[in-house]
């Protein structure tokens, strides 16, 4: 159950997902803000009243913790001192069978290891510990590998990751830090700005690191400043299972105050008074809370979170509508509730501006799905007072909007690559007639032609006229980038350097730097079974590429409505210097130009998605980007539903597969409710006690689909013991049902790895990450080498020979 609640006065939101790459500046009340990694979640609501006595230090706790001496040894750094030849694998681990029956709509089928879905049975602690250790045997080989791929990685990275305003230093996790900014370009308050910076030290308000010092790992949800910058409210998970705890930080002080920890918070938001804070909780007993704070609104319907933020201005909070001058208002709805309807709100001078695709007139359609931009008076904000004011033109559509004092600025779809604009503010009235948008003079936003993805930076100064955005492509490494929505200009404020192939841009320059001319990155159409065109993006490197005999990796996501993420990596060079290809295949089911392709792969649509992902990689295959038997395929969580499903209907399609996190087991997870997850995935899957939904769900679930004595692709699937999203007992059930089902002798070359100790996002630091990414990669080179030119000198050279034949032929 979700609720919402109040306690304090607090504001200044500080809250949008970055990596630790793309720092950004916020600027309010004559503080700049270094943001790093802040990553929001969604849940309850409340607030918390700050009494005078939390100036009281006595009572406070310190921020710093002391630093433990537990930290646990890198599992690399062990691997740099074996150099000895590693005994052969033992035979895979085999996992106990209990019969169980599973039985819906007339239909039953045993399911002989639903009992791993009870985490804490011994049996089944033993059997993930017994699977490590074959993971660890199977991979023994590949130590010298791995250790090379990671200094690969690491030795891109340079000493310091310099993120505007100021620079950190190479450290596992970001810091959050503030100092007083420069207000104006004028000679005298820069020299007035000069020498107060060299009086004022950067002020580090949250060090991520010290976090994890303590605790070993950190995930910090959400950070937001009260408007009054004397307070830091955060969320942090410190065990990976997605449950945040509420601190506030007095920053005068620097202490924490002791009264306030709350447990699993997911958003917060300040009202003007910066004593009030706005926060929502998941809980599932009234009264659980240790605080006494006032629950504003409680969420009973299990298929809904909630979620709180303010606008961007500051004047109201929004989950219904609060006003934030006055938070003990009570609240105001906005809209009922309409399935398939979303509207996102905004204030601006005295109107709410509203991008929604809600039917505003009887008989009205919505614009196959668009959005438009509504607007109406504060006072009477009922929907039949709503006023369409902005539509997109014909062929596009409104995707997100962001409202500054004297400028609006639209998210629009392209058909190859996003499109920004701003337009000024307020938008005049034209006699209740809707107006197109470029009837309206926008200012489209230079952006470079191989750009795939556009994240807001950190915004939230609500009158500035200069608007962030982190540009992104796989030969473009991050780009943050200024646009000055009132002179029309831009500059280009930092580029991530990637040590090797790049040097630092001229803050100056309006040029910038991709590495196009040594990997190649194609946007290509190709034709799913029911002949709908689907987007696929490859790239690869000029040099190291062979048409025909390369090797390749086909990414694929195609859940939630979510864009695959095709943004910049510098890790994987070391991938495409060896001649690899990376493909990413832009299903249905994911993002697309407009709400019908999440649709056209969701529900009873579902086989849509995979029938794409296949088609893709048959294209890869027939055109020659990689050769017929390199192909493998990567999907993390309901990526990895898609990829293993794909696996089932073309096994022979794959050489390999990396399963990471994967919903695999989807009937049997779909069927029970009581799981975190289950009521919010009907609206994405299914629900399965109907009876057309779990038909369709039968179809393509992947751990009920694996085909008998069939050869199957060598296959890495891993797990995370504390995973709240996806349970770990999926990736076992489905290791062990592969085991048991498809060619034995194939069996061998699949492993299950379990983080026994982190969450759904695995590793949260950079040296860890490239930890992983190094052990995947070096999965992948070794199962290719081996199932492409066997384990002899002499297979070798027979199936080099086979490859000639077949370019020969393709010739």
């Amino acid at each position: 159950m979700d609720a919402i609640r109040y306690a304090g006065n607090f504001q200044a939101e500080m809250t949008y997902v970055h990596s630790a790459f793309q720092g950004c500046l916020l600027t309010l009340l004559g503080y700049s803000y270094t943001v790093a990694d802040l990553t929001p979640t969604i849940f309850m609501a409340s607030f918390i009243f700050l009494r005078s006595s939390i100036k009281q230090t006595k009572h406070l706790l310190p921020f710093t913790h002391p630093i433990t001496n537990n930290t646990p040894t890198s599992y690399l750094s062990s691997l740099r001192h074996q150099n000895h030849r590693p005994p052969p694998p033992p035979p895979p681990p085999v996992a106990k069978k209990v019969p169980f029956e599973v039985s819906t709509h007339g239909v039953s089928w045993q399911d002989p290891y639903h009992w791993m879905s009870n985490t804490h049975h011994p049996d089944f602690l033993n059997y993930l510990h017994h699977e490590n250790s074959y993971s660890n045997s199977f991979m023994a080989d590949t130590h010298k590998l791995q250790n090379t791929l990671y200094s690969e990685m690491i030795s891109r990275l340079p000493n310091r990751i310099s993120t505007p305003p100021e620079p950190w230093e190479r450290k596992e996790y970001p810091v959050l830090c503030r100092k007083l900014a420069v207000e104006s370009p004028t000679w005298v308050k820069h020299m007035v700005s000069y020498a107060r910076r060299k009086i004022v030290n950067e002020e580090i308000l949250l060090d991520w690191n010290e976090i994890a010092k303590e605790h070993g790992y950190v995930h910090v949800g959400t950070c937001r400043v009260s408007p009054d910058h004397h307070f830091l409210a955060y969320t942090i998970d410190v065990t990976g299972k997605e449950r945040f705890l509420l601190q506030v930080k007095d920053l005068q002080s620097g202490c924490i105050i002791p009264s306030i920890r709350i447990e699993d918070v997911v958003s917060l938001a300040w009202a003007q008074d910066s004593r009030t804070l706005f926060y929502t909780v998941q809980y599932t007993m009234v009264g659980s809370n240790p605080l006494s704070d006032v629950i504003v609104y409680t969420e009973k319907d299990p298929s809904f979170c909630v979620d709180i933020t303010s606008t961007k201005d500051g004047k109201f909070i929004t989950v219904y509508v609060v006003d934030a001058s006055n938070p003990k208002d009570s609240l105001r709805k906005i809209h009922d509730r309409v399935s398939g309807v979303q509207f996102f709100l905004e204030h601006h001078r005295g109107f709410f501006y509203i991008l929604t695709n809600a039917q505003l007139r009887h008989g009205e359609g919505l614009l196959d799905g668009n959005y438009y931009l509504a607007r109406c008076h504060v006072e009477d904000a009922k929907l039949t007072n709503w006023q369409k004011i902005v539509v997109p033109k014909k062929g596009s559509g409104i995707q997100d909007m962001d409202v500054f004092d004297e400028h609006l600025v639209l998210y629009l779809n392209g058909k190859d690559s996003p499109i920004i604009c701003s337009i000024r503010m307020p938008i005049p009235s034209s006699d209740e007639k809707e107006t197109e948008i470029d009837d309206l003079d926008p200012w489209y936003f230079p952006l470079p032609s191989n750009s795939c993805s556009v994240v807001p930076g950190s915004n939230h100064d609500f009158t500035n006229s200069v608007y962030r955005v982190v540009l992104s492509s796989p030969v473009m490494p991050d780009l943050i980038v200024d646009y000055d929505m009132s002179r029309r200009t831009f500059s280009i404020v930092h580029q991530e350097e990637v040590l090797g192939i790049s040097s630092k841009t001229d803050n100056e320059a309006h040029e910038w730097m991709n590495i196009s001319d040594a990997y190649s990155c194609e946007r290509k159409e190709v034709i799913s079974e029911d002949g709908t065109i689907v987007p696929l993006t490859i790239l690869y490197s000029h040099k190291a590429h062979k048409m025909g005999q390369s090797p390749g990796i086909l990414h694929g996501y195609g859940s939630y409505g979510e864009v695959l993420d095709k943004s910049w990596c510098a890790e994987r060079l070391s991938l495409l210097d060896r001649g690899w290809v990376v493909a990413f295949a832009d299903v249905r089911g994911g993002g697309g130009d407009d709400p019908s392709w999440h649709e056209c792969g969701s529900g009873l649509n579902k086989l849509n998605s995979i029938y794409d992902f296949v088609s893709c990689g048959d294209y890869l295959i027939k055109e020659g980007f990689v050769h017929k038997h390199q192909l493998a395929a990567v999907g993390h969580s309901a990526g990895g539903l898609l990829v293993a499903a794909a696996i089932n209907m073309r096994p022979e399609l794959f050489r390999a597969a990396i399963l990471k996190v994967p919903f695999l087991d989807i009937c049997n997870t779909l069927l029970d409710p009581s799981l975190p997850l289950t009521v919010l995935d009907y609206e994405e899957f299914g629900n399965p006690q109907i009876k057309s939904h779990f038909h369709s769900i039968m179809k393509y679930s992947p751990y009920d689909n694996i085909s008998r004595g069939t050869c199957y692709p060598a296959l890495l699937v891993t797990a995370s013991f504390h995973d709240s999203r996806v349970g770990v007992w999926e990736a076992a059930k489905y290791v062990a049902r592969i085991r048991e089902t498809t060619c034995s002798k194939c069996s061998h070359s699949v492993i299950l790895k379990t983080n026994m100790s982190g969450g759904h996002f695995g590793e949260g630091g950079r040296s860890g990450q490239c930890e992983e990414l190094a052990y995947e990669y070096a999965f992948l080179m070794k199962v290719m080498d081996r199932c492409s030119y066997g384990s002899t000198k002499e297979s070798r050279t027979r199936v080099l020979k086979k490859q000639q034949i077949d370019l020969q032929i393709n010739k």
